[in-house]
């Protein structure tokens, strides 16, 4: 790289050649720019926009994670959400929810945040359409430590799932957690705790509604 020295000769016996240094010079010392990795959500984080879904000819292939896509489970897709991290999706306009767990990466599409099975899709009603607002709520990130958790019950049926849900939602933390497919089983799970101790606090206090609590690892 040259000198300021060089560049005050180079201005005396050719003022183009210097010009072109100077830039080279400036361009040269410039800061470098690093690309920020994303931060993990965390339960609790939410983000707005367009959801699309997807179906065929995906259904059966290999998901981002190295399992097999299927599109009659409860999963999804994000850009950059890490993988098994479980979101709640509330279609905007007609405040239908599903919960989904993040297994592959999408939507490549600008403006759209969430790529759904259909499955899920279907259960917000926006397989129509095609696209949908929403709005997504983290539940669980997997990057999180983990915790400990009640599981309420756990149902073949989703509509008893989410009635026993409508029931605890005075709880912290209610949500549905659908596990396996063909066929999905849907617990029923409700609030956070660090300690066992401290869910087992809570268990009692559910049970009450419920009939049924156990404490579970999450």
């Amino acid at each position: 790289m040259r000198s300021t020295h060089d560049l005050t000769g180079l201005r005396r016996c050719c003022p183009l050649l210097a010009l072109v240094a100077a830039l080279l010079l400036t361009q040269g010392c410039g800061k470098r720019t690093h690309t920020r990795l994303p931060q993990a959500p965390r339960a609790g984080d939410t983000e707005t926009g367009i959801a699309s879904w997807y179906g065929e000819p995906y259904h059966g292939r290999r998901a981002a994670n190295g399992e097999i896509y299927d599109m009659n489970g409860y999963t999804a897709a994000h850009r950059t959400w890490p993988f098994e991290t479980m979101v709640r999706v509330t279609n905007l306009t007609n405040r239908r929810e599903v919960d989904v767990r993040i297994t592959d990466r999408g939507p490549f599409v600008d403006g759209r945040i969430i790529d759904l099975s259909r499955a899920a899709a279907e259960q917000i009603e926006m397989t129509g359409p095609g696209t949908a607002r929403v709005r997504l709520q983290v539940l669980s990130s997997a990057s999180s430590a983990a915790f400990y958790t009640v599981q309420a019950g756990a149902f073949a049926d989703r509509a008893k799932a989410e009635a026993l849900r409508g029931k605890l939602n005075s709880f912290p933390h209610a949500r549905i957690v659908p596990r396996g497919s063909r066929p999905v089983l849907y617990r029923v799970l409700v609030g956070k705790a660090q300690t066992e101790e401290g869910a087992a606090q809570l268990a009692g206090q559910v049970r009450r509604l419920s009939g049924e609590a156990i404490v579970v690892r999450d």
